[in-house]
């Protein structure tokens, strides 16, 4: 391997480790606990590494959160027909979310806990999940608006609100009980009750019943 090509390998290691070390250190001791030396201690690397890739502390779990989310949206695509109904479509959908969010739950954890606080300056960490946010709305909704084409702007929108209200709630009570709680089966439960509320606001829509 070439020196450039080796500098960069081991470049994406350290980040890595920085990243991994920033996400067990917040989920023990949330935002205010996670310092720069804590993270350098867990990770075996020195603070200069740590200050080399992320300027400082909310530039590393603004990171931490972006990393993790790219691996849960990945998971938010509709899959393919197969045979399927829209709504098993959906379900499947949303079993692979809960397992993507019980594999790298770090973007919905430490996002949660940056936007229920408020400061006098508000961490970058935070703006970036309230766009996380929005994103994943607009998911919900493109979905929505893809496999029920009848609904109307203001139902597309009420839906993918309670679609991601309802799943942050399903989040927060798999990580305060722990295995006690199957996220993937509530997730699935959880698409099935989205899918019969889409339906509901659709026929209210047309008139019926």
């Amino acid at each position: 391997m070439s020196e450039p090509r080796k500098q960069r390998a081991n470049g994406i290691e350290s980040r890595r480790r920085i990243l991994d070390a920033a996400a067990e250190i917040a989920a023990e001791r949330g935002y205010e606990g996670t310092g720069i030396a804590a993270v350098s201690a867990r990770c075996g690397l020195p603070a200069s590494s740590i200050y080399w890739h992320f300027k400082d502390k909310d530039d590393l779990i603004t990171a931490v959160i972006e990393r993790s989310f790219e691996t849960w949206l990945t998971a938010m695509e509709l899959p393919g027909e197969q045979g399927d109904s829209p709504r098993e479509r959906v379900v499947r959908m949303a079993a692979a979310v809960a397992r993507s969010l019980v594999g790298t739950p770090d973007f919905l954890r430490l996002g949660l806990m940056l936007a229920l606080e408020r400061r006098p300056e508000e961490p970058r960490g935070r703006t970036v999940f309230l766009q996380i946010r929005s994103v994943a709305r607009g998911k919900v909704a493109e979905i929505a608006a893809a496999l029920l084409p009848e609904l109307d702007d203001a139902s597309i929108a009420l839906l993918a609100t309670y679609a991601v209200a309802a799943a942050d709630g399903l989040f927060v009570a798999h990580q305060t009980e722990g295995d006690e709680i199957d996220l993937v089966r509530l997730f699935e439960l959880h698409a099935h009750l989205v899918f019969d509320a889409a339906e509901h606001l659709a026929h209210s829509r047309n008139g019926s019943p």
